[in-house]
């Protein structure tokens, strides 16, 4: 069997912790950033653990993450 493909697009989007889930940076944080209150600009920064619904999808297109 040939090998499998990683999505380049989300192996830089994506990466695993140390139990195996995978951990993501929250969107909103680019531009367009004056009207948005700092509070809310503080949380854009945190990463989170991606919700588990997803997280099998993303298994699928990073097999070796």
């Amino acid at each position: 069997m040939p090998k499998m493909k990683t999505s380049r697009a989300a192996a830089k989007r994506f990466s695993k912790t140390g139990t195996g889930l995978l951990k993501r940076n929250k969107a909103y944080k680019s531009h367009i950033l004056t009207k948005k209150s700092t509070k809310r600009k503080r949380n854009l920064r945190k990463s989170i653990i991606t919700d588990p619904t997803n997280a099998q999808n993303m298994k699928k297109i990073l097999p070796y993450l």
